[in-house]
């Protein structure tokens, strides 16, 4: 039964009065609108009536009819649901409201996307029973398309204010076109600078046969759409490319290329210039709407915009190149200076300068340096391996008149020749054409010469002369600062030398080791010091201490402590008036000779029965530790002040007794204030754990390794900051028994 009655046309459902009234209304006033509106009854959803705007909607044409189910009216409805949407709300009563939903209209080569904001109510009759569903929407399409244009314009412009290069820009506006209008192959051509030919923009939808074939093509009548727009300045349109003959010489590329219409709008300058041509292409003959020429004209402003922006990017480009050209000389000349000083090795300099020279001024380059009267060859450079290997393997003649270095190193004039050089040399090999040899100065007399070699293809001319004898000027200065920073290094080494034990004496019954690690590069002595020595009557003293500062009053005030101790200890038994001499030597300086206080551990020590008898005391130092044969570590407690800060210090001086296998460590705050990677320092505590982990019976050569090592492992490979010493007396153990 519900068969039938689905089945019976539309004319057989009966329908009451207030709902024909209120349809009627509905037609009416949807008639004049651009909303949709549209009338179905039954279950099988017959469309009754609907407003102009529906059935344009819909495509139109042999879909303007009604007293057919929408179904077979529109059958691609079913697949997308929307059929199924009118049975829901058929069966149910309840409305279905739709935002913007995506309807696919049409089928085979007629499809359509368009966009619907719409409304599915339940049509009702006197007695409230669900006889129909109607239908009321606005269509969307164009509101839709409108945000995204603006999205991808804003996305262009963006890129375009990124300064993105012109053909992702162009390339990006192309695929945003054809993505908005689908079936349209868009294609930009750009204006060569005298406006007189095309060339190939961007394109990523036409095939690269075509693309190659328009490229340069030029700007006139009759030559197809773009040559012809470039050439009017104004739009062309071509519907039929196959019959207009603004195509007669294109049109076979065309057909290969499978387009049908084109129609392209000139991209112009504010100025009237002609920056380049915007083509819509389509398969098949058309002519554009409105909507198509309004597009065409917003991307065209877009492109001249980029290609505008680009214009004057590359105008900026070739200023900054004309800029740099004029720079060039200045910016190689403060590289070389910055490189030539980057180090402090004189041979190294010498290196750096010969990379400078090639291939930057000629291809072939060497160094020669006067050492102990003899001329070496000490660097080279090629390009290749086996031509630096050939030129290092020359050496230079003694005879001035037969070679060039000899000649200028005797004159200090820089020598130029445009051919090969004289006397024997791998310059037929090498294909050598010419040469420049500049002397390298130190205080206005020539320590060694660069040679720069020219080869095929190369010449030299007055400025790279002028460029090489400036460079040579710049290396000369550099090796001389390297020369002298190495001599200053090597008087810090002899000094610091001087200043310390070159060997540890052997003192009876006991064991000494000792190491110093400055801070710096060793150009400056440090203010760490140690001493042992022989009080002459069986004993021995010991000191080790820091002078504040570093450099030559640093190494004054160390010599003065240790010259005045070892003076005066032979004559004084008790530890603290050495200690007391010493600080009265300090405060008698004068004044233009004070370096600032010092800090020391000095004590005696002598053989006893049971180990070796200390007698020590401390003035402002970092306290001493005590190894003992169970491995605990302790503290030598004893009081006193600073020495030299014109104050007399309060000295309190400590016996003990350091038995067999015991150690005494002296150290500088060198060793406790280092720091790691962060700003943790090393400190006393681990000082104390890791003189604890020492072999047990350890010699003081174990003491000083264990301590050293842990402290290089804590530092993990920074430099030192203050300078470290140490100092280790251990007492000889008893003898073995023999078995």
């Amino acid at each position: 039964m519900t068969a039938e009655c689905e089945r019976r046309p539309t004319n057989g459902i009966r329908r009451s009065g207030a709902a024909r009234d209120m349809d009627d209304d509905l037609s009416l006033l949807f008639g004049t609108s651009t909303a949709l509106f549209a009338s179905m009854a039954g279950p099988a959803h017959v469309l009754e009536a609907a407003n102009p705007a529906f059935f344009a909607a819909i495509g139109g044409g042999q879909r303007e009819r009604t007293g057919v189910p929408l179904a077979e009216l529109m059958p691609e409805l079913t697949a997308q649901g929307f059929i199924g949407l009118l049975d829901q709300v058929y069966r149910s009563g309840e409305r279905h409201v739709g935002r913007d939903a995506r309807v696919v209209i049409g089928v085979g080569d007629h499809v359509v996307e368009a966009y619907f904001d719409f409304t599915y109510e339940a049509r009702r009759d006197a007695g409230g029973n669900v006889i129909g569903v109607r239908m009321m929407g606005v269509e969307t399409t164009q509101a839709k398309h409108a945000r995204r244009l603006a999205a991808e314009q804003r996305a262009l412009l963006e890129q375009i204010a990124r300064q993105a290069p012109l053909h992702d820009v162009l390339d990006g506006m192309c695929r945003t076109i054809e993505g908005l209008c689908p079936g349209v192959i868009v294609s930009v051509l750009l204006a060569d600078e005298d406006g007189r030919h095309l060339r190939h923009g961007a394109a990523p939808s036409l095939p690269d046969h075509y693309n190659q074939a328009i490229d340069g093509i030029a700007a006139g009548e009759g030559v197809g759409s773009c040559g012809t727009a470039a050439h009017r300045r104004r739009t062309v349109i071509v519907r039929d490319i196959a019959t207009d003959p603004l195509w007669s010489d294109f049109r076979a590329l065309a057909g290969r290329a499978g387009l049908a219409a084109c129609w392209s709008t000139p991209i112009l300058a504010g100025d009237g210039r002609l920056l380049g041509t915007f083509a819509m292409y389509h398969r098949t003959p058309r002519a554009p709407q409105g909507t198509d020429l309004a597009l065409a004209r917003a991307f065209a402003d877009t492109a001249a915009l980029a290609i505008e922006r680009h214009h004057i990017e590359e105008a900026r480009r070739a200023a900054d190149a004309r800029e740099k050209a004029a720079r060039d000389d200045l910016a190689f000349l403060l590289a070389a200076s910055t490189a030539l000083s980057g180090g402090l090795d004189e041979k190294q300099t010498l290196q750096r300068l010969a990379i400078l020279a090639s291939p930057a001024l000629a291809p072939l380059a060497a160094v020669d340096i006067v050492e102990a009267g003899r001329v070496q060859r000490v660097v080279t450079a090629a390009p290749a391996e086996e031509a630096r290997t050939l030129l290092a393997s020359h050496s230079p003649a003694r005879d001035a008149e037969d070679d060039a270095v000899a000649r200028v190193l005797a004159s200090g004039l820089t020598e130029v020749a445009r051919r090969t050089p004289t006397g024997p040399g791998p310059w037929r090999v090498l294909g050598v054409t010419g040469y420049v040899c500049v002397p390298l100065v130190d205080r206005g007399r020539p320590f060694g010469t660069l040679t720069l070699f020219s080869t095929d293809g190369h010449c030299f001319d007055g400025h790279r002369v002028a460029l090489a004898e400036e460079l040579a000027r710049r290396a000369g200065s550099a090796a001389r600062n390297a020369r002298q920073y190495a001599q200053r290094a090597a008087l810090a080494r002899d000094l610091q030398t001087g200043l310390l034990l070159p060997d540890l004496p052997d003192v009876p019954g006991a064991q000494l080791a000792a190491f110093y690690h400055p801070a710096g590069e060793g150009l400056e002595i440090g203010g760490d010091f140690y001493d042992v020595f022989d009080r002459g009557d069986g004993s021995w003293a010991f000191i080790l201490g820091d002078v504040c500062g570093r450099g030559a009053m640093a190494a004054t005030t160390t010599a003065l402590v240790r010259h005045t101790a070892r003076a005066v200890a032979p004559l004084l038994d008790d530890p603290a008036d050495v200690v007391r001499a010493v600080d009265k030597a300090l405060n008698d300086r004068h004044t233009h000779q004070n370096n600032g206080f010092v800090t020391l551990v000095y004590g005696h020590l002598a053989p006893a029965a049971d180990g070796l008898a200390v007698h020590l005391v401390r003035a402002g130092h970092t306290l001493p530790l005590l190894l003992d044969t169970d491995h605990v570590v302790g503290a030598v407690e004893t009081s006193g002040g600073l020495l030299g800060v014109g104050i007399p210090s309060r000295l309190t001086a400590r016996r003990f007794t350091l038995r067999p296998s015991e150690s005494l460590l002296l150290y500088t705050d060198g060793i406790t204030e280092c720091r790691a990677a962060g700003t943790e320092q090393y400190g006393d505590i681990r000082l104390a754990k890791a003189l604890a982990s020492a072999p047990r019976r350890p010699t003081a050569t174990d003491v000083v390794r264990t301590v050293a090592e842990d402290v290089r492992s804590f530092m993990t490979g920074r430099d030192v900051e203050d300078d470290q010493a140490a100092l280790v007396i251990t007492a000889d153990g008893p003898e073995p028994c023999p078995d």
